[in-house]
């Protein structure tokens, strides 16, 4: 099977959907809507200073930090 005939049996099979389509957008809509959330309430912009400031936060960052420890514990 070539990559075209690939491309029509998907591009028939999408065409060919009702529900389906509206479940798509319906995943589509959550998962904006899921990462816009995380984004704006879990990720905190850190790197916001001079690219001098940025470096030094980094190392900071990755020279204090614990390592882990055999058996599951932090």
């Amino acid at each position: 099977m070539s990559l075209r005939g690939i491309y029509e049996f998907y591009r028939d099979g999408f065409r060919g959907m009702t529900l389906g389509r509206t479940l798509w957008c319906v995943i589509l809509v959550k998962l904006a809507v899921v990462f816009g959330l995380l984004r704006v309430f879990y990720f905190e912009p850190e790197l916001q200073g001079t690219a001098e400031e940025n470096s030094r936060a980094v190392a900071t960052e990755l020279t204090n930090r614990t390592s882990p420890h055999r058996y599951g514990t932090y």
